[in-house]
């Protein structure tokens, strides 16, 4: 079987969504990104827009539990694109109410001729036919407990084995289930431009409905709309940002006038999120290990208005090597992880990590973690954070790290709402997707203690 050459976009939605889960699945292509891409380069409108996020994004979610309810219909081998195809289809029969099951039928035997030939339009026809004719098996056939849940809501077996040892059933099966909603459409307000309420009533003069958060103040829900087509957006007013990753400017509450170093920036969320906070006053070193990004941080801090940012091309496992000691108020450690936090933004990462990933994942953390320390100012703020719900990159990361180094100190988390800080414990806050529906997130900050207060202590 040969696959015919298409174009990503002809205006079949159905073809696209096939096009971008096979190019995520044959490329390790991020699906966010591909599905943004494909949106702005054809300008495709909000109700092909809408319907393309949901089946890709649904189709990739509910993988495992898809494939569970096609294997007795399948004999032989087929082609990838086929299976895909297969998934996409079965994922609108199952799970798209609005989506009539002969027009899901319908196009994926249209779909299937012009990629393949008859012979396989065939095949799909008469699996999907099936399928709707004897209807899928209950999920109650699997005996073992945990492969249940893992088919039922699409994780690796590892993975939900891993999350009920560090965080029991219950929680975990909440996790889960929460990595298959939709993410909600958060943004960031530039409060050096505008105040939250002028800019929700800049966003109503242009048709679109946003909701301040009860969690984080300068964070909006929209309601509809695409925010990167504003013009709030455009001119700086708002940038796009996921809820829990606001959390790591608040925790490190940086002044007017200090000078922080943002170590692991790209693409520049936290960056420009900190230079607000600190009124656009003082001064920001953001760096990167890939040259390339830093033109990503440039450009979002252009369109916020924001001049205190620099950026350098530096790897921040080495970042002592080429930086002044001790001459940071303030250092962000935003680490490289698992992603396992972002899993429904992402779904993707559910089923390309390995667990061997984690201990090389937790070294890199560690050695950020060793030169943040050797560039912060004595008293100075340090604040770690992941984007992960993985207790080895996170409270054993902080663990180790505190082993490692006396003249650091845990402090308590600040600047944060009264919801967040009642889940703090030792300095550290583990937030999950479940909680207030955003990315699971962890951040812990520390203080790096004087040469005094040391000798003090008969630590020097």
């Amino acid at each position: 079987m040969t696959k015919k050459k298409v174009q990503i976009w002809d205006g079949n939605v159905r073809d696209a969504a096939l096009t971008i889960l096979l190019a995520v699945d044959k490329n390790q292509a991020y699906s966010n990104l591909l599905l943004n891409q494909t949106i702005n380069k054809y300008s495709i409108d909000a109700k092909n827009r809408a319907l393309l996020t949901e089946i890709t994004y649904g189709t990739l979610q509910h993988k495992y539990t898809l494939d569970y309810y096609l294997e007795p219909f399948i004999r032989g081998n087929i082609d990838l694109w086929v299976r895909w195809l297969l998934r996409l289809s079965l994922y609108q029969i199952v799970y798209l109410s609005r989506v009539p099951d002969h027009a899901a039928v319908n196009e994926a035997v249209e779909i299937a001729k012009r990629r393949g030939h008859k012979g396989i339009a065939s095949t799909v026809n008469g699996i999907l036919r099936s399928v709707l004719r004897q209807g899928i098996r209950s999920t109650d056939e699997i005996k073992e407990p945990i492969k249940r849940l893992a088919i039922e809501t699409s994780h690796p077996e590892w993975l939900v084995e891993r999350f009920i040892e560090s965080y029991g059933v219950e929680k975990t099966i909440e996790m889960l289930q929460e990595n298959n909603v939709p993410p909600i459409q958060t943004v960031r307000v530039n409060t050096t431009k505008a105040t939250i309420e002028e800019v929700i009533r800049l966003l109503e003069d242009e048709g679109i409905t946003a909701k301040q958060s009860k969690v984080i103040p300068e964070c909006l829900h929209f309601v509809n709309g695409q925010a990167s087509r504003t013009r709030a957006f455009k001119e700086g007013y708002i940038t796009i940002q996921d809820e829990s990753s606001m959390m790591p400017a608040n925790v490190l509450n940086p002044q007017a006038g200090w000078r922080v170093l943002d170590m692991c920036a790209a693409p520049g969320g936290k960056t420009t999120h900190i230079a607000e906070k600190m009124r656009n006053e003082g001064s920001i070193l953001a760096t990167d290990l890939h040259p390339h990004k830093l033109d990503l941080i440039e450009e979002t801090s252009s369109r916020l208005g924001l001049n205190i940012i620099e950026t350098a091309p530096i790897d921040g496992r080495k970042a002592a090597d080429f930086l002044q000691k001790e001459s940071f108020d303030g250092v962000l450690v935003d680490a490289p992880c698992s992603g396992l936090g972002v899993m429904r933004r992402k779904p993707d990462i559910k089923y390309t990590k390995r667990e061997e990933d984690f201990e090389s994942l937790h070294e890199i953390q560690l050695k950020l973690l060793d030169n943040a320390v050797d560039v912060l100012k004595q008293g100075g703020r340090l604040v770690y954070s992941t984007c992960t719900v993985n207790i080895d990159e996170n409270e054993m990361t902080v663990k180790k790290f505190l082993a490692l180094h006396s003249e650091m100190e845990p402090v308590q988390i600040e600047n944060l709402p009264e919801l967040l800080l009642e889940r703090g414990q030792s300095g550290m806050l583990q937030v999950f997707p479940q909680d207030f529906g955003s990315d699971g997130f962890f951040v812990a900050a520390f203080r790096k203690k004087t040469d005094l207060e040391m000798a003090e202590k008969g630590e020097s």
